[in-house]
């Protein structure tokens, strides 16, 4: 795994804890959704960048 691979993976696994953070405190639906597309982004990039 590249550095840039585990970065996107990391920055993405923390989206995700702040995603389910953010749905169980009540914030308004756009700000988890947004979050939500920018965890999947940064999975997305990551698991693109994996080298197979």
């Amino acid at each position: 795994m590249t550095g840039s691979a585990a970065l996107f993976f990391a920055v993405g696994l923390f989206l995700l804890g702040g995603v389910y953070s953010f749905a169980k405190q009540g914030l308004p639906r756009g700000v988890v959704v947004l979050l939500g597309l920018a965890c999947a982004l940064c999975l997305l990039a990551g698991a693109l960048r994996l080298e197979v």
